[in-house]
């Protein structure tokens, strides 16, 4: 197969700091479309995944899954983008389409894995995929998105993994007016959470560790913000909301919020600790209560979600940086030392 040899950046090893690094794209096939990258938003995922901090990272490793730009080639069969076209890609490239959860529309759930944009399994060229941490990309139309012209297309990036990662469980529960909602957390998901769960008209509580963050808190939507560390605040919210979503992923007692749900209230995970969080029992038996866990959502629904976002004017908040600052970046993200997204302009690595 044809490759073109393309910019990037990658991490050689688990310990070793992003530098450039050459990769191969292949040519566009006859349902391919090329993408010029714009935007790349920074993920914490990118950082696990770089560190093999989830013990299967392939090396080089090239980060990035909240990617936008703009359509250079097309193939011959591509119906649904034309050059010049906006384009995203986010967290997946690729499934197998043929399981019952991709013919649903959960790609995200393939039976068989979903072929993720970095580090997933190549089945063009072999070897790890490398995602957006990179001057262009190529992907079946079937996985890229439609960007809306009315949207930001720097704080758009970002909605291709903490939106939809946020916008998906909220929708899936049924989240809308009537409704107490909790969000704990507030960093790179839990920004967008509160700007969903307000824009879909349930009563929005955050939950957050750091004093310093209720004023963000409010002016981002929630119409309260409790400081989770005040046990007299927490027990005044005991036994109160239909719905909870937990984007935190430090290690913390889940039981504490479980314990703020109604009768048949759902309290959904997509923060991911490193070790497993031990639950109380009855905190789930009385009142009959449910603790799930939510991931990315499949095409259909990130562009329903990405729709939505133009239509309510939400995009992230972002913090715009040059490719050259990656891992002052990353030492920061581990920090918290961000509000509430970083986003690489690709056009630092183009020069």
């Amino acid at each position: 197969m044809t490759t073109t040899n393309v910019k990037a950046y990658a991490a050689q090893n688990a310990t070793a700091a992003l530098t450039p690094f050459g990769i191969n794209r292949r040519e566009p096939g006859p349902l391919d479309v090329e993408i010029d990258i714009l935007y790349c938003g920074v993920c914490h995922s990118d950082l696990h995944q770089a560190r093999d901090e989830w013990h299967n990272t392939v090396y080089p490793c090239v980060p990035g899954h909240e990617i936008v730009g703009r359509i250079t080639r097309v193939g011959s069969g591509v119906t649904k983008f034309k050059v010049g076209d906006l384009g995203a890609v986010g967290c997946m490239v690729d499934s197998c389409r043929t399981c019952e959860n991709c013919r649903a529309g959960n790609e995200q759930f393939c039976l068989s894995f979903p072929i993720f944009t970095y580090n997933g399994e190549d089945k063009h060229l072999g070897g790890p995929t490398f995602g957006g941490y990179s001057t262009n990309i190529v992907v079946d139309e079937a996985f890229v998105l439609r960007v809306p012209a009315a949207l930001d297309l720097a704080a758009t990036a970002p909605l291709l993994c903490a939106g939809i990662t946020t916008y998906s469980p909220l929708r899936h529960w049924k989240v809308g007016p009537g409704q107490k909602v909790g969000i704990v957390g507030l960093g790179g998901l839990g920004h967008m959470a509160v700007k969903f769960a307000r824009a879909f008209g349930a009563h929005v509580v955050l939950f957050t560790t750091s004093p310093g963050k209720v004023a963000d808190g409010l002016r981002l939507g929630a119409h309260e913000v409790v400081i989770s560390k005040d046990a007299d605040a927490m027990k005044k919210q005991q036994g109160s909301f239909h719905f909870i979503l937990d984007a935190v992923s430090a290690q913390h007692d889940i039981n504490t919020y479980l314990s703020l749900l109604k009768l048949d209230g759902t309290l959904a995970l997509v923060g991911v600790p490193e070790n497993p969080l031990p639950v109380a029992p009855f905190n789930l038996i009385l009142p009959r209560r449910n603790f799930a866990g939510s991931c990315i959502g499949g095409i259909a629904e990130t562009q329903e979600m990405l729709d939505f976002c133009a239509a309510n004017h939400i995009v992230s908040d972002i913090e715009l940086i040059p490719i050259q600052k990656i891992n002052e970046a990353w030492d920061r993200l581990l920090k918290q030392d961000v509000r509430y997204r970083f986003v690489i302009d690709m056009a630092s690595l183009k020069a």
